[in-house]
C-alpha cells in the first residue's frame, strides 16, 4: 500500500508491504465503503481492500507488522492519537473501542533490549530476518555468522564475501539511502559510529528503527565485534564458534613466528605529503601479529603525516605495499629522498591486499598471507 500524505506510519510516497493472505473481497456490500486497494507488485492485481463499516477501519497494513515491530509500535501509537492514514484519509477520533483493541493486539515480533558497543541500549527483534549492513565489514561478519539469507541489502563497496555483492544496496556507507532502507522495511540495522554519519544514525533511530553498532580496533575487536554481532542478531552459538575458529588461526600465525626474526617495515599510504599507518591503524596489529613492526607504530595517530627524513631515520628493513595499488617501488625510485632508503634501492617489498581494510573475519586471510611473506 503507498502513503499518500504524511503520518505516523511513515512519509507520503512510503510503499508499506504486506503477506497476501488473510483479505476480504467485500465489494459486494454496498454498505461498506472502499477507503484503498493493495495490489500484488510483480502481477499488478488488486488482492485486497481496505474497508470501513461505521466508525471501524479494518486495515490490511497489519499484516505486515510481524516482519517490522516498528511500524506496530507507531501503529499503536497513531490509534492512540488518531493519527493515521489511508488513502489520504486521517482516521479520526470516532475509532470504536473494536478498532483500537484490533490494532493494539497484533502479533508483533518478540524483542528484547541489547548494548551496542558504543553503550547504547537498542531494542531490537529476538530473531531478526530483514537486516540491513550499513559498513562492508560488518556484511563479511554476518555472513561469517550463516544469517545471509536474513541480509535484505548492504552499503555500497562490498566486497567479501562475494555472493554479498548480490545484495541490493542502500547507498553509500556514510550517508545512506533514507528512502530506500525505509521501503525495505528493516527489523534491525547494523553499522559504525565512525563510517556512518551521526545525522543518518540519528534519522533512524528518530523513525524508529533499532539500529546497532559495532565499534572494532585491533584483531581483538574483530572477535569482540562478531560476539557482539552474534548477540544482535540472536547467533551467539555461531557466534563462539566462529571466534573460536579465527582465534586458533590467530593464535597458530602467532606460534609460527615466535622464534623468527622480527622484520621492521614502512607502509607509505601516500609518497608526497609522506603518511603512513600509525598506532591507532587497524594494519598495524596485522603487522604485528604476522612477525612484522611497523616502524611508525609508536605514532599516536591512525594515519599520520611524516618527513622524509624521519623515515631514513628509522631505517627500515622492507616496504609494505598494497596489492594493485597506486604506489610501486618503481614510483618511489622517481621520487627524491626515496632512493636514499635501502629498502627501495634492493627492492624488498612486500604486498597487503584490500582484506587488511575490514576489521572482520576476512583479514584473517590476509594476516596469513602477510605471514607467509615474512616467514615463508
Amino acid at each position: 500500500m503507498e502513503l499518500t500524505s504524511d503520518c505516523l506510519i511513515g512519509p507520503a510516497g512510503l510503499t508499506v508491504r504486506g503477506h497476501s493472505f488473510h483479505y476480504s473481497r467485500l465489494s459486494n456490500h454496498t454498505d461498506i465503503s472502499t477507503n484503498y486497494r493493495v495490489q500484488y507488485s510483480i502481477s499488478g492485481k488488486e488482492e485486497a481492500e481496505g474497508f470501513s463499516a461505521g466508525n471501524v477501519l479494518a486495515s490490511y497494513i497489519h499484516l505486515h507488522f510481524r516482519a517490522a515491530p516498528v511500524h506496530c509500535a507507531l501503529s499503536r501509537r497513531s490509534c492512540a492519537t488518531g493519527a493515521i492514514c489511508a488513502s489520504g484519509v486521517r482516521m479520526k477520533r470516532l475509532l470504536s473501542l473494536f478498532a483500537i483493541l484490533f490494532l493494539s493486539t497484533l502479533p508483533c515480533a518478540a524483542s528484547r533490549t541489547v548494548v551496542d558497543e558504543i553503550g547504547r541500549s537498542v531494542n531490537v527483534p529476538d530473531h531478526p530476518h530483514r537486516i540491513i549492513c550499513l559498513v562492508p565489514s560488518i556484511t563479511d561478519a554476518v555472513f561469517a555468522l550463516g544469517a545471509a539469507d536474513d541480509v535484505i541489502a548492504v552499503s555500497d563497496y562490498v566486497q567479501y564475501p562475494a555472493e554479498a555483492k548480490k545484495k541490493s544496496s542502500v547507498g553509500s556507507i556514510s550517508n545512506p539511502s533514507i528512502e530506500t532502507i525505509l521501503s525495505l522495511h528493516p527489523d534491525l540495522l547494523l553499522g559504525m559510529p565512525h563510517q556512518n554519519q551521526q545525522a543518518a544514525l540519528n534519522q533512524f533511530e528518530r523513525l524508529g528503527i533499532p539500529i546497532y553498532l559495532v565499534d572494532p580496533h585491533g584483531v581483538a575487536g574483530i572477535l569482540h565485534s562478531i560476539t557482539s554481532l552474534g548477540q544482535a542478531t540472536g547467533r551467539e552459538p555461531q557466534a563462539a564458534v566462529l571466534n573460536s575458529r579465527l582465534q586458533q588461526r590467530i593464535d597458530a600465525v602467532r606460534a609460527r613466528v615466535q622464534s623468527k626474526p622480527v622484520i621492521s617495515v614502512f607502509m607509505p599510504v601516500s609518497y608526497d605529503p609522506v603518511i603512513t599507518i600509525g598506532k591507532g591503524a587497524f594494519i598495524t596489529d596485522i603487522i604485528d601479529i604476522a612477525g612484522g613492526h611497523s616502524i611508525t607504530s609508536d605514532i599516536n595517530q591512525e594515519w599520520p603525516h611524516i618527513s622524509m627524513e624521519a623515515v631514513i631515520a628509522r631505517a627500515p628493513q622492507a616496504l609494505l605495499m598494497m596489492r594493485g595499488g597506486k604506489i610501486t617501488p618503481d614510483i618511489l625510485k622517481t621520487r627524491p629522498g626515496w632512493d636514499s632508503l635501502p629498502a627501495v634501492r634492493t627492492g624488498r617489498v612486500y604486498f597487503v591486499d584490500k582484506r587488511v581494510n575490514f576489521p572482520s573475519p576476512v583479514a584473517i586471510d590476509a594476516l596469513e598471507d602477510l605471514a607467509q611473506q615474512f616467514h615463508p
